[in-house]
Formats: C-alpha cells, sequence, structure tokens
C-alpha cells in the first residue's frame, strides 16, 4: 500500500521563494504542498484549515513573524511540525523559534534534495540537527539564554546515567542510529531512551531536548 504524500504548507512572505519551493517539493515523490501563506497570521489559519504534516516557515515576514507563528501553532497544536526557513545561520529568531517548538530549520539555500530531506525527517517526528551549522547555531545561542536554571537542573538529575548520556549525544546532533552505534546498544533500545527522556523533562521532540540540553549546560557551547 502507498503511504499518503507528506502535506506541506509554505509561508514566506516573497512570492518568488514560495513558488519555487513549492515547484521543488512537488516535483518530490511522496511530498505534496496544499497551501501557501504569506506572513505567519495567514499561516496560523492556514494550518488550521489545511491540517499540513509540515509547516515550512520564514521568520521575517510583516504583519507576523514565524517566530511568534510558530509559538501559535505549536501552542494550538502539540503534534505540529515546523521546519524553519532562514537566509542567515546565525539568525538570532532561530535559536527562539526552537526554544518556540520549531522541528529544526534549513537555510533557504538548501538544495532540492536537502529540502525534500529536511521535510521527510521533521514529518517523521525527528529533530533536523544533524548539519554542522545547526549545532553552532545551538551552542551559538544558548550563550545568550538565561541559563543555566536549576529548576530544569533538578529535572536532570532525574535521568538515569544512561539517559543523560543520550541526551547529551542528541543535543551534539546524532540521529537514534548513530547513538546506538556509539553506544553498541540496539537502536530499538534508543528509541525506549528518547521517549523516557521526553516524558521525564516534559519535552514535546527531540529539538527542544537539545536546546534544554544547552539551557542547563548540560551541553556547553565548544
Amino acid at each position: 500500500m502507498t503511504e499518503p504524500a507528506i502535506r506541506v504548507l509554505i509561508v514566506d512572505d516573497q512570492m518568488m521563494v514560495r513558488e519555487g519551493f513549492s515547484v521543488l517539493l512537488n516535483a518530490m515523490p511522496g511530498i505534496e504542498v496544499v497551501g501557501e501563506a504569506v506572513d505567519g497570521r495567514e499561516a496560523i489559519a492556514q494550518v488550521a484549515a489545511l491540517r499540513p504534516d509540515v509547516v515550512l516557515m520564514d521568520i521575517r515576514m510583516p504583519e507576523m513573524n514565524g517566530l511568534e507563528a510558530t509559538r501559535q501553532i505549536v501552542a494550538a497544536d502539540a503534534d505540529a511540525k515546523v521546519l524553519v526557513l532562514t537566509t542567515f545561520d546565525l539568525d538570532e529568531y532561530v535559536y527562539q523559534a526552537l526554544r518556540a517548538g520549531a522541528s529544526g530549520f534549513l537555510l533557504k539555500d538548501a538544495s532540492a534534495r536537502q529540502l525534500a530531506d529536511g521535510v521527510r525527517v521533521v514529518a517523521a517526528g525527528e529533530a533536523l540537527l544533524a548539519p554542522s551549522v545547526t549545532r553552532r547555531l545551538l551552542s551559538e545561542f544558548s550563550r545568550l539564554s538565561d541559563v543555566p536554571r536549576p529548576a530544569d537542573r533538578v529535572a536532570v538529575e532525574e535521568l538515569t546515567d544512561r539517559e543523560t548520556e543520550v541526551l547529551v549525544l542528541i543535543a551534539q546532533g546524532l540521529s537514534n542510529a548513530e547513538i546506538a552505534e556509539r553506544l553498541v546498544i540496539a537502536e530499538s533500545t534508543i528509541k525506549t531512551h528518547v521517549s523516557r527522556i521526553l516524558v521525564k523533562l516534559g519535552l514535546r521532540d527531540r529539538t527542544q531536548a537539545a536546546v534544554y540540553a544547552y539551557e542547563t549546560r548540560l551541553v556547553t557551547p565548544s
């Protein structure tokens, strides 16, 4: 049985960007662009109406920026998957968007394959944290956040040694398969550890776990 196509909403105030991404993604197998929005306010309405699997969200837009739109979309639907698009790899708003609930980010000059792969990764519930630029961004902007937070450190102490080890590797951008290989244990076991980490820390996904690890200084910027 054929898997249903991943439904994507593209949010950007520039028409050429929206049309370009739409053409690129519609040409990829298993992906369908179901709508477009010109700003954050319209994005919120379109998400409610179309129920896309993934939202490609620009940050810098008039009326309502992508940061506030991401915050409201995630607050309304905890399962919402937002993939932030930015022109700058060290855009200060990207870090805030990840804190607000975005599942990852891509540069606007990403190739068609990188764009499609990013959509598939986020749709599958993974965090788009593998690129080194993402790790650099998390490291850089964790310096700007109000950290460490003592109350959160108490929650970290509730993790087992193995769970702490897995959390650190998540923050370093490793996938479940890569963590399993590093720790020489089954990937299914890693998935169990990740689930328990999210529950214990009250986090929604791997991206939030990575941000959390930096903010509590469990992982320090290098």
